[in-house]
């Protein structure tokens, strides 16, 4: 059999489409088990992965018969199934976290969780506010509280507007030459921000549910797309939320809060959980103002364990 290396851009539950190596692409079933080392995932083979594909004689199909060792992953806990995770996209050199102030509501919550992901993977992120040309004055003073909050602990903060192209050149000369995932909410228009930045595409994008103020479910697996100006991005499906998987809350999760992290060595105790513990330097910098409350809140309620009841009343009221 004719084999070829290539890189996975689409996935659909069993089959996956593998742009290969001489310029074509195969959609491609697995052979055997890829398991990731202590963990179990639904999804064994994610958009980024680079592989191995054995093409069957005088078709267009494949098998995938080796998965290379990945260079970094953004992961989450499944949805209805908490001790398995599923990998959102692989081998990424950053994420854009896509947020919005209504229509639906992005958490505070949500953005740290993202965050926390991506800080354990070392993956840089960007948070984009979008809907930007909705919002009221009050809103507009609320992104600029997220923007405070996020830039002052090192996260680059961009409100844009994908319908009117508000700030989108700053967004493209992120993403130039680099490969991308944005991650969000159902609704907050990540497949129209993938359109107003590869035209052409005619990603199909939905509308919000009256109801509950939350995105319909439009892009429902997650593919790559080569852009013009260099680079890929990958676009995901919006999401409900997004439980952290492998971290170990009280040895390391101090370590992907940056601003925490750096703070830690002034604590009075070396294993300081920054909870409850005298002489705690984090505790006293976030009653301060010297950096974010409600960071140092989510880190609180991520640690206890009450971030999901947290996250559904930030959410759904």
């Amino acid at each position: 059999m004719e084999k070829h290396k290539g890189i996975v851009i689409k996935t659909t539950g069993s089959w996956h489409t593998v742009k290969l190596d001489n310029g074509t692409q195969s959609d491609c079933t697995i052979r055997g088990k890829f398991r990731m080392k202590g963990i179990r995932n639904t999804n064994p083979i994610a958009v980024g992965d680079w592989v191995t594909v054995e093409l069957n004689p005088n078709e267009e199909t494949g098998v995938i018969t080796q998965l290379e060792k990945r260079k970094n992953y953004i992961i989450r806990k499944s949805t209805k199934l908490s001790k398995e995770a599923h990998i959102i996209a692989s081998n990424i050199d950053q994420v854009f976290v896509v947020a919005t102030l209504s229509e639906p509501a992005t958490s505070l919550m949500f953005i740290d969780r993202v965050l926390v992901s991506a800080e354990a993977y070392r993956i840089p992120a960007v948070l984009l506010i979008n809907k930007f040309d909705l919002l009221t004055d009050d809103q507009k003073e609320l992104a600029e509280a997220y923007k405070y909050i996020y830039e002052s602990v090192g996260y680059k903060t961009i409100a844009v507007s994908a319908t009117n192209g508000y700030n989108m050149n700053q967004v493209k000369d992120l993403m130039t030459n680099a490969s991308s995932v944005f991650v969000g909410l159902s609704g907050v228009g990540k497949s129209t921000l993938v359109n107003s930045l590869q035209p052409g595409l005619n990603i199909k994008i939905g509308e919000i549910s009256s109801a509950h103020q939350q995105g319909k479910h439009t892009t429902t697996f997650a593919q790559m797309h080569a852009l013009d100006f260099g680079g890929y991005i990958i676009d995901t499906p919006g999401i409900r939320s997004f439980g952290l998987m492998e971290v170990d809350k009280k040895e390391e999760l101090s370590h992907y809060f940056p601003e925490i992290f750096k703070l830690s060595h002034k604590c009075r105790f070396n294993n300081c959980t920054h909870t409850h513990e005298p002489g705690c330097a984090v505790k006293e910098a976030a009653q301060n103002d010297e950096i974010p409350f409600t960071r140092y809140e989510n880190y609180l309620a991520i640690m206890e364990g009450d971030e999901e009841e947290k996250y559904r009343k930030d959410i759904y009221g």
